[in-house]
């Protein structure tokens, strides 16, 4: 095996197997539609072992949550964003970018908190954890905003996060489109906030 490349699944550690398992199987399927023999199961490992890196279910989604954040947020919008964009407002487009080439492709699986959060509701701590990580987002775009030096940057990343959702629910819907639709609603606030 060349230094390269990833570790065969067998030859993970117990706890990234169980966590890439539940990944995969809680980006597509959701939370309550996944139970933890399934997990247990597909992961190889015992249920001993399961639970003494995850007490509970929720636990374990929980660090699904963190890795998605990670993965997902930090490290395919923000990063790819920030890695087309030549200025701060053309960053803030280059999101929409991102989202047009994930909408196209075949891991698109629409956004993890706020399906986590549909499914679970905004009282379940898992709701609740979602809101965090969606919160987290528009403080990402708040940041961003003050970096073009746009007016309200709170009231402007508020707005943008729903043209983001918006996209996202538009594109579950079957509109592959729904980011450059975004893309140009979002020069309209950005030229309202300059």
């Amino acid at each position: 095996m060349d230094s390269q490349s990833p570790p065969a699944s067998d030859q993970l550690a117990p706890r990234e197997r169980i966590l890439r398992t539940a990944y995969e199987l809680f980006s597509q399927r959701g939370i309550r539609d996944v139970g933890i023999e399934e997990v247990i199961a597909r992961s190889g490992v015992a249920k001993a072992t399961l639970y003494r890196h995850f007490p509970s279910k929720d636990q374990l989604v929980l660090a699904f949550l963190a890795r998605r954040e990670r993965q997902w947020t930090l490290g395919r919008v923000v990063a790819g964003a920030r890695s087309r964009g030549r200025t701060p407002e053309g960053r803030l487009l280059a999101i929409f970018d991102v989202f047009d080439e994930w909408f196209r492709g075949d891991d698109f699986d629409a956004c993890t908190f706020i399906n986590v959060l549909l499914e679970m509701g905004w009282k379940h701590p898992l709701g609740r954890a979602s809101i965090e990580y969606l919160e987290n987002i528009r403080s990402l775009v708040r940041g961003m905003a003050e970096e073009a030096k746009l007016r309200d940057s709170d009231g402007f990343a508020r707005s943008w996060h729903i043209l983001m959702k918006g996209s996202i629910i538009s594109a579950a819907e079957g509109d592959r489109d729904a980011a450059l639709r975004s893309k140009d609603m979002a020069r309209m606030l950005i030229a309202r906030h300059r």
